[in-house]
């Protein structure tokens, strides 16, 4: 088992909500260019819901990756050499654009975040060139970082400027917030180019890195600056969760991943749980009491989404970790019908469930957590989902956002709720246009998809014929 756990004291700012208003991305994986607007804009809801929709390979995933990204540079950790193969072949960049509202108890921030992405030849990898190629790596290079505000309140509005770029040799302008930020001392700015160049060397964000941050802890008096830069990577270690398709794959191995935010009476663990299900797992001693509250937590929710269903764990005793530390042994037990097995011979559905319950059940009950998740309705009946998506759409109130195929969603939550994908890679996302109030968004899809009736095509047509001849065809190789 692994696991991170971070814990904090002060919880008053759960109280201060960040939501992502707006996402927008140019050259990455196959999305030339596409905004999709988070809100939904029809009527007030509490809850931030957007389920992306479309054809295969036609960027829903894309946005979940987007948003991964956004996770590595706001929490400040090195961006995976992977992500250089999803800039746009023919490009020589791509640019992620995000937009928040931070919100207080005095006023509103709207902030504006934005970073471009490169391919770089690692050099840190050897001291001389392989003649062939073969052994240079390439990594995701974070450069051209921007970040902007605007803010409103009762008695004073200020109007959208930028207040860190780092367009420039210099190690960011403008001057004068340059120096409200870091102060004027020469020593501290050559410090800065240093770690400027150490975060593009490391392929992490050179704003939200951990010595720009630490500079601006030191030394900036703006409380606006203060607040709306803590806010952020608060928001990307402790707020913001993105599960992909990795996990399903996981679990498929006997692994169960399990990302969780638990708060306490005067403390918060956030982390993530790997257990293994054919096999005892090891956890810190310490960690156990954490573990348990967690389950106790998801048993609530989940005995009501598959009746009689409850999880927990067998300690099975003290152990002597890898780094000599003692720990527990544990199994992970289903118990239904008062009957106790290992979780592992429990549905592949029901193993998706328990792995992003936890997630759930803070994205009903906090307004500052974001969840994006890839493939929500793999292996869950989609009557559950849909049920799901309408109760925490109705009454929930953080921000969740999902692709599926699954079209189920589509007659159980608000049409404001669900955006498209098109197959112009120039204009990815959309919403539908033209749906009334007793139109069904299922039915509206599947016209849509016949008949062509909105703005830009949203499925590429496929022929019945040449699919059956494709296949005769494809027959004749093993019968010759």
């Amino acid at each position: 088992i692994r696991m991170l756990v971070y814990v904090y004291g002060g919880l008053g700012m759960d109280k201060r909500a960040v939501r992502i208003k707006s996402i927008c991305i140019e050259n990455f994986k196959n999305v030339n260019n596409g905004k999709i607007e988070l809100e939904n804009r029809r009527k007030k809801y509490r809850t931030s819901i957007v389920g992306l929709y479309g054809q295969n390979g036609s960027g829903k995933t894309a946005l979940i990756d987007a948003i991964q990204l956004l996770k590595y540079a706001l929490s400040g950790r090195v961006v995976p050499n992977k992500y250089a193969d999803y800039i746009n072949i023919g490009a020589p960049f791509s640019t992620l654009k995000f937009q928040f509202e931070v919100r207080d108890e005095r006023g509103s921030y709207q902030i504006w975040y934005e970073f471009s992405m490169k391919k770089k030849v690692d050099e840190t990898s050897q001291n001389m060139e392989d003649v062939n190629g073969s052994d240079m790596k390439i990594r995701a290079v974070i450069f051209d970082e921007v970040l902007a505000y605007g803010y409103s309140s009762l008695d004073e509005k200020v109007r959208k400027g930028t207040f860190i770029d780092t367009r420039t040799d210099e190690v960011f302008v403008p001057k004068a917030k340059f120096y409200e930020l870091v102060g004027n001392e020469r020593s501290i700015t050559t410090e800065l180019l240093v770690a400027k160049r150490l975060a593009e060397v490391t392929s992490r964000s050179f704003i939200f890195s951990r010595e720009l941050l630490q500079v601006i802890r030191d030394n900036c008096k703006n409380e606006k600056y203060n607040y709306m830069i803590e806010r952020l990577v608060s928001f990307g270690n402790r707020e913001l969760f993105v599960i992909n398709t990795e996990n399903s794959g996981i679990i498929s191995m006997n692994v169960l991943p399990l990302s969780f935010k638990y708060k306490g009476k005067d403390s918060e663990a956030v982390g993530n749980l790997m257990f293994s299900l054919n096999t005892p797992s090891f956890i810190p001693e310490e960690t156990l009491s954490v573990v348990h509250k967690i389950i106790d937590n998801m048993n609530i929710v989940l005995k009501q989404l598959v009746p009689g269903l409850t999880i927990g764990i067998v300690d099975l005793g003290i152990t002597l970790l890898e780094n000599g530390e003692k720990g527990r042994c544990i199994q992970l037990m289903s118990y239904k019908n008062s009957k106790e097995i290992p979780f592992q011979y429990e549905s592949e559905g029901i193993k998706k469930i328990v792995s992003i319950l936890q997630l759930l059940i803070v994205v009903y009950n906090n307004p500052s957590i974001t969840v994006a998740i890839d493939e929500l309705d793999a292996g869950v009946f989609e009557y559950l989902l849909g049920e799901l998506l309408n109760i925490i759409s109705e009454k929930g109130k953080g921000q969740l956002i999902f692709t599926s195929h699954n079209l189920r969603p589509l007659e159980t939550i608000d049409k404001g709720f669900i955006a498209f994908t098109t197959t112009n890679p120039n204009n990815r996302y959309i919403r539908m246009t033209n749906v009334k109030g007793n139109n069904n968004l299922r039915d509206f899809y599947y016209r849509d998809i016949v008949l062509g009736e909105q703005s830009e095509q949203v499925y590429c047509p496929t022929n019945n014929f040449e699919i059956a001849l494709a296949f005769r065809e494809a027959g004749e190789v093993f019968d010759t």
